[in-house]
Formats: structure tokens, sequence, C-alpha cells
């Protein structure tokens, strides 16, 4: 009996101690939670109490589901211009977008001091094609002013079936007034890279936005300039990120790769939680030689495109070239939900190898050269030159198999290539910041010829 009355003591007193243990435990939680959280119980409660009143005093019946997903459009938009909520069709959308194909306008946007700003017009594309810009400020999409839209809402306004009209009402440097731009809405087609060889040696790749496919795109475009250059090895590169929005942090990490050393530090980033603190280095995988690039960026060239040209200008792989670049260093998380919609958050902020943040600043170019008309060779700069013929008493030509005037007899054929070589332009007649580009890599490769002993 002894022994049992002792054990019940024993028992009872165990159970004293772990209630009050439970207490303690429990009034440190509350104290800690009304320290941490306290507030957000208060205002979730605020919440709950708005949508309630709506719910049953609103003039109209409202559906629980709009309400829910236009406060967190709000909740989102007060964080910072690229954070957003998807509902499931935009979700949807985003997803096609990424592959390179979708519907619209091709226009890369953005909140900048709280006015929707174009980021830059897409390659090839309606918004290009009307004359938009870099910069360019969108007061109103049709009818309405986007003062009040979210990012979201104004993507919504924008796309629309192929062949339908929108009216862009544009403010630009410049305009005395804002103006109205129409656009036919387009199935958007969005080829990431484009090549080409620019003279013996001398290659160039475009990549307008950084797609699920765009590094397998620049290997390609770099296997076909060695094809093009004869199988010998390029003297030099233009990689040409103008006007190019970003896209996918990977891409932008995999074509940096191939001009980055093995082990090389490309771009980290930096966030509150681990899952947001990564680094990305250059791989082992086989690299470009080490031919002279030189990168041309400029107001429109932001996110991705800016973490290539800053890996490359902080390794002095390349000379980056043009003007200041938008400045986005911020990372954007997928986070799928549960009811097929999506959530754009801002997780983290990127910085160059040599811990630069470009967030609000951009990648600032080695040489700065702004784009400018190119010089028109008009007939009367050429008349300005006196030639041989011009001289009097100069001496006639007498070869007997030349012609008066050279004449050639005009072909359909003849006539033909002379109007397919007017409608092809050549970038090099028209575009100053590229052929500066390339004057610097030719440049280059002589200097590399006279050696120091010249210099």
């Amino acid at each position: 009996m002894l022994k049992s009355g002792r054990t019940k003591r024993i028992a009872f007193g165990f159970v004293i101690i772990v209630v009050a243990l439970v207490a303690f435990i429990g009034i440190s939680t509350q104290r800690r939670c009304d320290a941490q959280g306290g507030k957000d119980y208060e205002y979730i409660g605020l919440f709950t109490d708005v949508m309630t009143i709506v719910k049953k005093s609103y003039v109209e019946e409202v559906d629980s589901k709009k309400l829910i997903y236009g406060a967190i459009n709000g909740m989102l938009a007060a964080l910072d211009p690229h954070s957003s909520f998807m509902s499931p069709d935009t979700f949807k959308e985003m997803k096609v977008e990424t592959k390179g194909a979708f519907g619209g306008l091709g226009i890369e946007i953005s909140m900048k001091e709280g006015i929707l700003t174009v980021i830059s017009p897409i390659e090839d594309t309606p918004a290009q094609r009307a004359g938009i810009k870099a910069g360019d400020q969108i007061l109103r999409i049709d009818e309405r002013f986007t003062k009040d839209l979210t990012i979201t809402d104004s993507v919504k306004r924008m796309r629309g079936p192929k062949g339908s009209k929108v009216v862009l009402t544009i403010m630009r440097d410049g305009f005395e007034r804002p103006k109205e731009f129409t656009l036919v809405r387009d199935i958007i087609q969005v080829k990431s890279v484009k090549s080409r060889m620019l003279d013996n040696g001398y290659g160039y790749i475009r990549v307008a936005q950084f797609q699920e496919r765009s590094d397998e795109d620049v290997a390609k475009a770099l296997k076909a300039l060695v094809e093009e250059n004869k199988g010998k090895q390029l003297l030099g590169l233009v990689l040409d990120l103008r006007n190019d929005p970003g896209g996918l942090l990977d891409q932008a990490v995999r074509i940096s790769d191939h001009f980055i050393e093995n082990g090389k530090l490309i771009v980290y980033t930096e966030g509150r939680d681990k899952e947001s603190r990564m680094q990305f280095t250059a791989s082992s995988r086989a690299k470009e030689p080490g031919y002279p690039i030189v990168v041309l960026i400029n107001g429109g060239s932001a996110s991705a495109s800016e973490i290539v040209a800053g890996a490359l200008q902080d390794h002095q792989r390349a000379i980056v070239m043009g003007t200041q670049s938008f400045g986005k260093g911020s990372v954007q998380t997928i986070i799928p939900l549960a009811d097929e919609s999506g959530l754009r958050l801002t997780t983290a902020r990127y910085y160059t190898p040599k811990g630069r943040s470009i967030q609000a600043k951009g990648i600032t170019p080695d040489i700065v050269v702004e784009q400018m008309e190119m010089p028109k060779e008009t007939a009367r700069r050429e008349s300005l030159f006196i030639r041989e013929k011009d001289l009097e008493n100069h001496f006639e030509n007498t070869d007997a198999e030349k012609k008066t005037d050279d004449k050639k007899e005009v072909t359909k054929e003849t006539a033909k290539e002379n109007a397919d070589a007017k409608k092809a332009v050549d970038p090099l007649k028209v575009d100053y910041q590229l052929v500066r580009a390339l004057d610097l890599l030719k440049s280059w490769e002589i200097l590399k010829k006279m050696g120091p002993e010249k210099r």
C-alpha cells in the first residue's frame, strides 16, 4: 500500500509540473506572438470585417473570388513594381510566353515612379513597328487611364485577339503633349536569337529575350558563325543586348557560361531566406576562344541582359558599349497556387561578380555611345569632290572596249535584284552603335598585330 500511495503522489507531482510547463510555454508563445505578429491578426480581422460588410451591404451581390483576387492584387501592388498576382488565365499565358509565343503587342512594361513605362518593345512586333520606344510612358490604354491600373491589369487590356486594335496614349521626352499610337494586335512569335557575319571574321549575335531555349540558340549561332567564316575562328563578336527586357535567370547564366572560365562567379543573389541566397558559377563545359567581344546595351536592356553584361564586364571578358541600362536588379520567383493561379514575388536582389547591385542604377558602359542617325551620302556631298574628269583639258578615256556610259542591259532579273537590295537594309548603314562596335573590334585586331614594341 505504501508503494502504491507513493506512486500516486509522484504521478500527481508530475502532472503539476507538466501543467506548469505548458502554461509557461503558452504564456511565452503568446508574448512572442504579441511582440512579432500581434498586429497581423488584428489586420486580418479588419480584412474579414470589411469583406463581411461588403458581402452583406454592397449595392449588388459580389463574388467572393473576385473580392479575394482584388485584395491579393492590391497587397502585391503595395510591395514593388515587379511583384504581382496572376489569375489562372494570366499564369497560363505567362508560362506560354517564356516559350516564345504569346498574343498581344510585344511590349515589356514596368512601373517607374508610379507611371506605366515601357522597358522595351520586343523586336519585330506591332509595338516596335508602330514606333513605341524604351522609356515611353503609357498614360492611357484605349480610354482607360493607367494611373490606377496594376501591371497585370494593364497587360490584360493590351492583350486581345489577332487583328484587333488598341490605342496607347504615349508621353515621351521631346513630346510637347501626349500622342496616340494605334496598334494592331498580333500573335507574337519571338525569335530570341539572331546572328550574322558583319565582316570578314567578325560575328554578330542578337538576343531579343531570354527564353527557355535561348542558350541552345546562342550555341547554334556561334557554331553557324564559324561555319560561315569558312571554319576559321572568329576575330571578334558583337553581342547585342539592346532593348532586351530580360527573362529567365538560368538562361542568362548559361549564355554567360560560353565566355567565362570554369569556376568563376557569374552572378549571385541575396534575399531574406536561405533559398534566395544563391551563387552561379561558370561550368567546366567547352568555352569560346578568347576573341574580343563588344556587348551593346541601352536603356531597354534589363534584368537578364544586365546579368550577362555585368558578368562579362567584371571579368574583363568584353567591352560594354552603348548607354546606361535599365537597372532592374531584382529576382522574381514564380510560385504556383492551389487554384492554378500564380504569384510573381520579388525574393532577392542579384549582384555582379564584383558585388555591384544594379537595382535602379543599371550597368554603366565602358564606352558611352549614343545612338545617332547615320550621315547620308547625298549627291551634294559627292559633288564636293573634284575628279580628273572635272579638270579643264583632261584626257578622255580612249579604251575602245568601253561604252560611253558603261550601260548594262536591264533585265527583269536585274531589276528584281536591285529591288531586293533596296528592301534589305544593311544594319551597318543605319546603326551607328553597331558601326562603332565593329570599328572597336577591328582596331583591337590591328593593335594586337602591331605588338607592344610598335605601340
